[in-house]
């Protein structure tokens, strides 16, 4: 399907969404957004600031008390026509993903499918939250618990996926009646705004959901956490940003929800399925061209299978195809932009610069691609071994025994994913109970469902997304006593 056909079902748009009505900047100022596989220019969106960031808080804040007041089935039915709109545009909106974010049409495709999911099940669950009577100190009095929407929240989304980002912040908010603005990254606006148009065709209400976009994401951030309206803060990217986002709501004591970034282990054991684990590490790892926060950041593969694992591992990375995400077997796209780009090769260059022994792989090829490239031999002192790679290098390691794997995989300051494959039941829940992070994936390179908690420990975040406790994110309790009865 081409951009032309998006723009014909009115899904290529270029206005940000604000209290039910889609507008410019201030400025009249626009930004251009890239396609990173071929370098053309898709569109041109609003390049707001503080200002517009301000309205879209206000009319969040002004449309928050009819929708927290309306019906949980009200609510319901709203998402519900929101996932089904996603669904019958699935194939304009996997196009969109394409080409403003890279990843492959298949892949595009399943993310789309996926964010629908995370609606589809929230308008569900929201129609599920439940009070309490507690056990009373008297017989004249009731001790109930309420469950009441936070308020407005701001979702702070990144590139990587530009549509189920979005969707498993929002929908549970919406479904327990808060308002939201989102700001989605300079990358990606365009499968936000999208988005948008499809709400409101859902019949959304005006000012419940809020669309805003710049190409400076500074003086955005600064509003949405410094305005005592904005009661939770959602954020999915890199930990730097997350902690300066943490500093400026502290004055506003916010709610917060951070996932940052990643260093998944991938732990690969003697008593494995060594064809299953070859072809989920290389699931998880090219997923994305690397670029999401769970990829397998290490490989770790036990001594008594190493070589017949890598073996295995290297010639099937051969086989991986490279190219633009809408040429047929394409699994493998562009970088996000140069920087990316440029992070990935100095990587490569330093872990080889120190010893490291190229597998496969590791040269730029034309334009933002690179090269699925696997390395061995990697040592403590080079920068591979500690930085979040977020691009298609695996580096490999030998350990000997269960322990020392453990102790490889947990020796991070990350804990977002881990993946282990082994046969062993009894190692199976030793590992997965050691491993500190917060999702385990055994025997499998992808772990993600809407009715699954999502989210990290140590310096990956806090907060869960999905399931019911992606719920809870967005509900505070409230104590009522009532006495004189």
């Amino acid at each position: 399907m081409s951009l032309e056909a998006v723009r014909a079902k009115g899904l290529l748009v270029d206005r940000a969404w604000i209290g039910g009505q889609w507008c410019e900047a201030d400025s009249g100022r626009r930004f251009p957004v890239f396609d990173p596989a071929s370098g053309d220019r898709l569109a041109e969106v609003p390049d707001m600031g503080e200002a517009e960031a301000r309205r879209a808080i206000a009319a969040a804040a002004a449309a928050f008390d009819s929708w927290r007041q309306s019906l949980p089935q009200e609510r319901a039915a709203v998402l519900s026509r929101w996932a089904a709109l996603m669904r019958s545009s699935l194939e304009e909106l996997a196009t969109l993903v394409m080409h403003e974010q890279g990843k492959p049409l298949a892949q595009a495709r399943g993310e789309v499918a996926h964010a629908s999911a995370f609606v589809e099940w929230f308008a569900e669950e929201g129609k599920r939250i439940y009070g309490e009577i507690m056990p009373t100190n008297g017989v004249d009095r009731r001790f109930l618990v309420l469950r009441q929407p936070v308020g407005v929240c701001a979702a702070i989304t990144p590139w990587n996926f530009p549509a189920s980002m979005i969707t498993r912040k929002v929908a549970p908010a919406l479904a327990v009646g808060c308002t939201v603005v989102v700001k989605p990254a300079e990358q990606t606006p365009l499968t936000a705004l999208a988005l948008a148009r499809l709400a409101e065709q859902a019949g959304m209400p005006p000012g419940v959901l809020d669309v805003i976009t710049g190409a400076d994401p500074a003086p955005i951030s600064l509003a949405l956490t410094s305005d005592p309206r904005v009661r939770k803060i959602s954020f999915t990217g890199s930990t730097e940003v997350g902690r300066l986002l943490m500093a400026q709501s502290a004055a506003t004591l916010k709610r917060l929800s951070l996932e940052l970034g990643g260093d998944a282990p991938f732990l690969v054991f003697d008593d494995a399925d060594v064809e299953a684990a070859v072809q989920g590490a290389i699931a998880s790892k090219y997923r994305n061209s690397g670029q999401t926060c769970v990829c397998a950041n290490r490989i770790l593969v036990q001594a008594g299978i190493y070589e017949a694992f890598v073996r295995r591992y290297v010639e099937e990375v051969e086989k991986l195809a490279v190219g633009p995400g809408w040429q047929p077997g394409v699994t493998v796209g562009p970088l996000i932009d140069e920087a990316a780009l440029d992070k990935v090769e100095a990587l490569v260059a330093d872990a080889r610069e120190k010893g490291a022994r190229l597998l496969c792989g590791g040269r730029r090829a034309q334009g933002l691609f690179y090269t699925p490239t696997a390395l061995e031999g990697i040592t403590p002192d080079m920068r591979i071994a500690h930085e979040e790679i977020f691009g298609p290098v695996a580096p490999l390691y030998r350990f000997e025994t269960e322990e020392e794997g453990i102790a490889l995989a947990n020796a991070s300051d990350y804990g977002l994913a881990g993946y282990l494959y082994a046969r062993d039941v009894g190692r199976i829940l030793r590992v997965a109970e050691a491993l500190e992070v917060g999702v385990v994936g055994v025997n499998t390179g992808s772990t993600s469902n809407e009715a699954a908690p999502f989210g990290g420990i140590k310096q990956s975040g806090f907060g869960r997304e999905g399931s019911k406790y992606g719920v809870e994110e967005y509900l505070e309790l409230k104590s009522v006593c009532l006495a004189g009865l």
